[in-house]
């Protein structure tokens, strides 16, 4: 199956620590609550090697930093959107 947006989260430890897991959670819901699943791929990733720029989410082949739930799911909804 072929999706429209793809979205791999870095679940290294130093994007742990940043609290990475509250973006999978945010995602997770975002898309549940919008009937998305035939459209948005959510899943883990090991470690990109961008450390100090975590947390790290890569949506199709371009690579987000610093990235907040609320910024996540802003980006995800611009892909959505294009």
């Amino acid at each position: 199956m072929e999706y429209k947006v793809e979205i791999t989260v870095c679940l290294g430890s130093s994007c742990f620590s940043r609290k990475n897991r509250d973006i999978v959670s945010v995602l997770q819901e975002f898309i549940a609550n919008n009937k998305l699943d035939s459209e948005v791929y959510l899943k883990g990733g090991h470690c990109f090697g961008k450390c100090s720029l975590g947390p790290i989410m890569i949506v199709n082949e371009d690579m987000y930093s610093d990235i907040s739930p609320s910024k996540a799911v802003a980006i995800v909804k611009s892909y959505l959107n294009s």
